[in-house]
């Protein structure tokens, strides 16, 4: 079994939209029939959310936490209490392409670290920001960057590693971090593809959408991305 997981907090206007992409990539002809379940965690959710993913054939999750880490903590262990053999990670605000999931496991690895691409800047993000985004963005195989947007990680590889860190932020750089120190391999690829919001009022602090502000007004280290590279993979 392979699994989906998903965690939100308070994103009634971008749900639907990740959900179908999620249950689309779980049908993929190349997947042979194998079942793929989605979980969505949603984590302090004062909105439409839990409505709107009523209406999905998932299975949902409640956590009063605020925090990333832990509502993707939750998510894996209720996955690999079902059985999954790989977690494949994404967000809310994200749409995974439709075989997703065929090109994570197409790449024979114990983790896949995937790239993202920004589906609409919107008027908030003016166009300097953006050529500061994409002249340090490395969308090409090889690249070192991390989101939990596009990860994926074998059920031995996440046991062996001791899982997502109960952490607000930056929960996914520090499972690869501690993944690498296990030894395990790690496919640093452009071929799975996920779209995600350009949005600016990000849920978690220090994430994504605080990259991008950070960008407005001066160039900044991308702390989705791993200080060194190492020599192998």
């Amino acid at each position: 079994m392979i699994g989906i997981l998903i965690p939100a907090h308070n994103e009634q206007d971008l749900l639907a939209q990740c959900l179908q992409a999620a249950l689309a990539a779980g049908r993929h002809p190349r997947l042979n029939g194998e079942t793929v379940s989605v979980v969505l965690v949603l984590d302090s959710c004062s909105d439409r959310s839990a409505e709107i993913a009523a209406e999905f054939p998932i299975h949902v999750l409640h956590i009063q936490a605020r925090n990333v880490g832990a509502a993707r903590s939750l998510g894996a262990q209720w996955l690999l209490k079902q059985g999954a053999r790989w977690i494949a990670c994404t967000d809310a605000d994200s749409l995974v392409a439709e075989d997703w999931l065929v090109a994570q496991l197409a790449l024979n690895s114990d983790a896949v670290c995937g790239t993202v691409a920004v589906d609409d800047w919107g008027s908030l993000i003016d166009a300097p920001a953006q050529a500061r985004y994409h002249a340090a963005y490395e969308a090409c195989d090889g690249h070192r960057h991390i989101h939990g947007a596009n990860l994926g990680i074998s059920a031995r590889a996440y046991r062996q590693a001791g899982g997502f860190e109960a952490l607000s932020c930056h929960e996914d750089v520090q499972l690869v971090k501690r993944l690498q120190a296990c030894g395990a391999s790690i496919a640093w690829s452009h071929r799975p593809k996920v779209t995600t919001s350009a949005r600016l009022d990000c849920r978690a602090a220090g994430g994504f959408g605080d990259y991008l502000k950070s960008l407005l007004a001066l160039p900044a280290p991308d702390q989705h991305q791993l200080d060194s590279r190492p020599d192998t993979l």
